[in-house]
């Protein structure tokens, strides 16, 4: 009984088969001695004990230095092959001699004693397991057949511990190297990271663990960073406001933490991370440490700040494009009636200031060429402008130039000189362009110099091309300047009222235009209080010069229409109204005018007009829903709508288009592609 509580107490069969040799000794034996098959098929001792304690250590000596020998122990090997108990009453002097390996070994086994013994083998499943052998020695007892029946009961069982044990620490042991290789495939499957830095840290946040992905990102050495505070990696700020102690807290209480935010590097160097910190607690929930998981994403963060700077320029040009759109239609409305007086005016043949008229007339469509270009500025500042080039007599340019410069000039008292050639310099190009490009550079030269300053213009030909030079005595361009002159938004010192003005797209615009006549510009200053000097050189014409035009403004002759309409003309821009109506009566067209869209639903009684032609931006009540009302009231008569609005933008176009007009025209109104658009209405 007492061997079999042994044997379940353990699953150490050493420690087992130790305590079931004590049990025996002395209960069936003086002395025990146990021995068991190792992996390799051997005997190895397992336990000896003797029943003296005096005997004791000459038997530990003989466990020690005399390992059971299955080819020198011939019972023992016998009872291994044979799986049977072997019995030996009486054991004799010669039996100590045939078993002893050397004399040492017979002096142990006699003071040992035996002079009975029983050799059981360990039996169980088939297999034997080992051998015990139960001895006594120096009393009148033997050994019989009923001690043997107890042995190999006794061995038995001590086999089942045994084999038990074995499949235990088998098991144990493919676990254990299961961990194993689990912990290395994930430590293997950890370094091969390359966009995370994984490492531990103990439960005070320093650094335990730290792979090759983590040295990468981090810039640290294994060597320099083990033990170090995780702090290190992050800002001072950050260190200062104690957000790596908030980090350690929350994932300790919550099991993880997540964040973005900057790091920072060996080096110095800052980037942008994704952090995980997550607790790792033993079985007993204690805190045992952190898992750190950072990735770098300063790139994806470089994208999306990329990606809200452009649709934060996208928003802003849409922006942009709804002002200028908005602030072209409110500059075309005031040169709509100046365009249509002039108009008037060669109508009705009035020859004594047809001088004036020229000059208005040029100017106003000079301010029209300035409006276009407002609403599409990205394509002033990619030089895609459309050119009307022609062979012109450069010098009626700079005329145009100083003629726009002129009150500028005369307002800041400035002591100006024209030099110009009495021969013609032809060249192929758009004169009011080109008459833009020395305006804004007389401008630009009266701007910086101080009043009552010297300014002068001057043309010659060098050989195949022209020049034209701006020369001021004026504040200079400090040399850090010059390379940058002509760049977009650029510009010299100016005083603390900002007397010169301007943005700063003058000089980009004059490089612009020049360059796409062919030409080039510069400018040459020796410093600031120095005055500058801009040249423009553009290749001379070899095409011949077509007939010169008739000078003046000529009498408009129009013919009389082929069908005459009872025309509504509604536009909140009085001047314009009064203008477009007066032409249109001129030539014969039954005409009714209105201000806003109650006005012209009243003008419905008694007066059924077959076109009308609404501005779209009326008050109260715009152009689309006045062309609703109208049709609404006319019913089934016959209408032509014609949109005349200061918007012109291909959009603005599609949605008069939708909404049932025929024509859509800018500001200010080409009367006679308004004509042009009433003769090709169909008859009603």
């Amino acid at each position: 009984v007492q061997a079999s509580l042994a044997l379940a107490e353990s699953l150490d069969y050493q420690q087992t088969l130790r305590r079931v040799a004590e049990i025996v000794v002395p209960e069936l034996a003086d002395w025990c001695t146990v021995a068991v098959r190792g992996e390799n098929g051997r005997l190895e001792r397992a336990a000896v004990v003797h029943r003296d304690e005096r005997l004791a250590l000459i038997a530990r000596e003989y466990e020690g230095r005399y390992p059971p020998d299955a080819h020198r122990s011939g019972d023992q090997l016998s009872t291994l092959l044979r799986g049977r108990a072997s019995l030996h009453r009486h054991v004799t002097d010669k039996d100590l001699q045939a078993a002893a390996q050397d004399p040492r070994h017979l002096e142990i086994l006699r003071a040992l004693g035996c002079s009975s013994c029983i050799i059981v083998p360990m039996l169980t499943h088939g297999k034997t397991l080992g051998v015990i052998s139960l001895m006594l020695s120096g009393s009148s007892r033997r050994f019989d057949d009923d001690d043997v029946v107890i042995a190999e009961e006794l061995a038995r069982r001590a086999a089942v511990a045994v084999d038990n044990a074995r499949l235990y620490r088998e098991a144990r042991r493919s676990e254990v190297e299961k961990r194993r290789q689990s912990e290395r495939r994930l430590q293997l499957l950890i370094e091969s990271i390359k966009d995370y830095a994984v490492f531990m840290l103990d439960p005070t946040g320093r650094v335990t663990t730290w792979t090759p992905a983590a040295e990468v990102i981090e810039g640290y050495p294994a060597d320099e960073i083990l033990g170090k505070h995780f702090s290190i990696f992050y800002p001072e700020e950050d260190v200062r406001a104690g957000k790596c102690e908030m980090e350690l807290e929350e994932a300790a209480r919550t099991g993880r933490f997540e964040d973005l935010g900057w790091r920072v590097r060996k080096d110095g160097t800052r980037y942008w991370a994704n952090i995980v910190l997550s607790a790792i607690k033993d079985e007993r929930g204690q805190l045992v440490g952190f898992a750190k998981v950072a990735r770098d994403l300063t790139e994806r963060k470089r994208v999306e700040e990329e990606q809200t700077a452009r649709l934060a320029a996208e928003q802003a040009n849409r922006a942009k494009d709804e002002f200028l759109a908005m602030l072209g239609h409110e500059l075309r409305n005031p040169l709509a009636p100046i365009v249509t007086a002039i108009q008037l005016m060669k109508l009705r043949g009035d020859v004594r200031s047809s001088n004036e008229q020229q000059i208005i007339e040029r100017q106003v469509q000079h301010m029209v060429r300035l409006v276009d270009d407002l609403l599409d500025v990205s394509r002033i500042t990619r030089g895609r402008i459309d050119l009307k080039k022609q062979s012109i007599d450069l010098r009626d340019a700079v005329a145009r130039a100083v003629e726009i410069a002129s009150p500028l000039l005369e307002q800041r008292r400035h002591h100006f000189q024209v030099e110009v050639p009495p021969h013609e310099l032809r060249v192929f190009g758009d004169e009011a362009r080109l008459a833009q490009v020395f305006a804004n550079l007389l401008t630009n030269a009266a701007k910086y110099t101080e009043p009552r300053g010297h300014i002068a213009i001057a043309v010659a030909r060098a050989g195949g091309e022209v020049r034209v030079q701006v020369r001021d005595d004026g504040v200079g361009i400090p040399p850090e300047l010059l390379p940058r002159i002509f760049d977009l938004f650029v510009q010299g010192q100016q005083s603390a009222e900002r007397s010169a003005g301007g943005l700063g797209i003058g000089l980009n615009l004059v490089r612009t235009l020049v360059d796409l006549h062919g030409g080039s510009v510069e400018a040459s200053s020796l410093g600031r209080g120095a005055g500058s000097s801009f040249t423009v050189t553009l290749p001379l014409a070899t095409a011949p010069m077509p007939a010169d035009l008739a000078s003046g403004p000529a009498a408009i002759d129009w013919p009389r229409p082929s069908q005459l309409h009872r025309i509504l003309v509604v536009d909140d821009n009085e001047d314009a109204l009064e203008l477009v109506a007066e032409v249109l009566r001129t030539i014969g067209h039954d005409v009714r005018t209105a201000t806003d869209g109650a006005i012209a639903l009243s003008q419905l009684e008694g007066f059924v007009p077959d076109v009308a032609i609404l501005d779209i931006g009326l008050p109260v009540m715009d152009g689309y829903e006045l062309a609703a009302r109208l049709r609404a009231e006319l019913g089934s008569a016959p209408l032509h709508l014609i949109a005349l609005t200061g918007y012109g933008q291909q959009s603005d176009r599609a949605r008069t288009g939708d909404a049932g007009f025929a024509t859509h025209l800018v500001k200010p109104i080409d009367t006679q592609k308004l004509l042009d658009t009433l003769e090709e209405l169909p008859p009603t």
